[in-house]
């Protein structure tokens, strides 16, 4: 292993369960793989709100879109094996389609620049009002002209990617389900994935819930719709370590893999950039990617209602990230890049420092006005702030000087730039508090006992 990686992986954790109280989030399941090894697996908070059921690492989840990653390393697999070939045109395989779609490539259709329609004249399915898609209405939907010509600009559409389980189907003779179990969750070893909700049997399973608004309140959305047609775009059921060990494999640097690795650089490969939007996301065969340098990624994301997910694999680290969770406005898009911020972090100024003195220096410690966390990193202990996106962010350093004492060598003129700091123990000689210039900091329970005592009960 890395390094840093093990101090980062303990961080991270205690990051990112704060972040999930602080955002009033039911629950979040985390899985972090290096190499093909899971080295961090982690759930935090409610399977259920309603229940009381605690989330545990073993609870599924609804990861929508990661589905198109699956069905991607489905037809690769068929073109592998001399089957199909993505220069075929969808019409070869499957009747009834209207005649510009049926001309479209399969490698069209698996990069969304077919320019089909995203979900059809009406997309209840994904706000709850109806049923997910069957086979009839999904080709009605496509009976229809496309809505660009192929190839014109990147176009995400879930009835491509349903299209596309009905092209495994044509070629293998199988339902998607249980060719997709056969040749690709099998054979990578996964045994906590299933196509659709239907399969997943008596597991345990995390229950999608609303925002707070606007019923200022959260509710239970059961999120136990079959997945029908739309199994292939949307229908997966996992949890974070199978899906972190999945996009794991999919890595062009990855030893062992159910695609050669040939195929891998393709399909992560940025095809078609999302001109239109600011966040620097590009689209390949089934894979989302972005980032720059060593930190470039690739993987996916997914939106079921009540669920927000989302993994990304960084090849030149060797470091997959998964981030699943249970609300419909879930963070897991901005804890999985917080995530790497850790990472990056401990990357870049290495492993905590070797001298023994510094091991008293960690910890989350309180005051009025919130939480800091001390945090050895390289030659210097910082100040995260757990509350931020990006914890390290103009983190204050200190240098030791002693076993509980040190200075604040670096930091904003707006901080306490060349004040001490100062490790505080009572007469056992266990930690009790910390002094970081003028400030005084203690720890959670005595910082609750403190605001009840001035403040009571009193709510605003």
């Amino acid at each position: 292993m890395k390094p840093w990686l093990d101090p980062a992986l303990a961080y991270a954790a205690s990051w990112l369960e704060f972040q999930r109280r602080h955002h009033g989030q039911p629950g979040c399941a985390v899985a972090i793989a290096d190499g093909d090894k899971i080295v961090l697996e982690a759930a935090f908070g409610s399977a259920n709100l309603e229940t009381g059921e605690a989330l545990t690492p073993r609870h599924g989840f609804r990861i929508a879109s990661h589905s198109k990653s699956f069905t991607s390393a489905g037809i690769l697999r068929l073109v592998e094996d001399g089957r199909l070939s993505l220069g075929d045109k969808v019409g070869q395989y499957i009747d009834g389609l209207h005649p510009e779609v049926a001309a479209t490539t399969i490698g069209q259709v698996l990069s969304n620049s077919a320019g089909l329609t995203r979900d059809g004249p009406d997309n209840g399915q994904f706000l709850d009002r109806k049923p997910y898609c069957g086979k009839a209405e999904l080709m009605a939907d496509l009976a229809q002209p496309p809505v660009y010509p192929a190839s014109q600009r990147f176009k995400y559409s879930n009835h491509g990617f349903a299209l596309l389980g009905l092209v495994i189907e044509a070629v293998t003779g199988l339902s998607y389900s249980e060719w997709i179990i056969d040749e690709v969750v099998s054979k990578v070893g996964l045994l906590e994935t299933k196509p659709d909700i239907e399969l997943w049997g008596h597991r345990p399973m995390a229950k999608g819930h609303s925002g707070t608004q606007p019923l200022g309140r959260r509710v239970i959305i059961p999120a136990d719709n079959l997945s029908h047609a739309m199994t292939s775009a949307a229908g997966f059921v996992a949890t974070a370590a199978d899906v972190a060990r999945y996009f794991a494999q999919l890595s062009p640097k990855a030893q062992n893999s159910i695609l050669s690795p040939l195929t891998r650089r393709e399909m992560t490969r940025r095809l078609w950039s999302d001109d239109e939007a600011s966040l620097g996301r590009h689209y390949g065969l089934g894979t989302i990617s972005g980032g720059e340098g060593d930190w470039r990624w690739f993987g996916h994301s997914g939106g079921f209602q009540g669920f927000i997910t989302r993994t990304a694999v960084f090849p030149a680290h060797d470091i997959t990230v998964c981030v699943l969770t249970n609300a419909i406005e879930g963070m897991a898009h901005q804890w999985l890049d917080g995530l790497v911020h850790i990472l990056k972090t401990f990357s870049e100024r290495g492993t905590a420092p070797a001298q023994a003195q510094a091991q008293g220096w960690s910890g989350r410690w309180w005051s009025i006005w919130g939480a800091g966390d001390l945090v050895p990193v390289g030659e210097h202990v910082l100040v995260a702030n757990p509350a931020l996106l990006t914890p390290f962010l103009d983190a204050p350093e200190i240098t030791l000087e002693g076993p509980d004492r040190g200075r604040i060598t670096r930091a904003s003129g707006f901080n306490s730039p060349g004040e001490t700091a100062e490790l505080q123990r009572d007469e056992a000689g266990a930690l009790r508090s910390v002094r970081l210039g003028g400030a005084h900091y203690v720890g959670e329970d005595e910082m609750k006992a403190e605001m009840l005592e001035r403040y009571g009960a009193k709510v605003a």
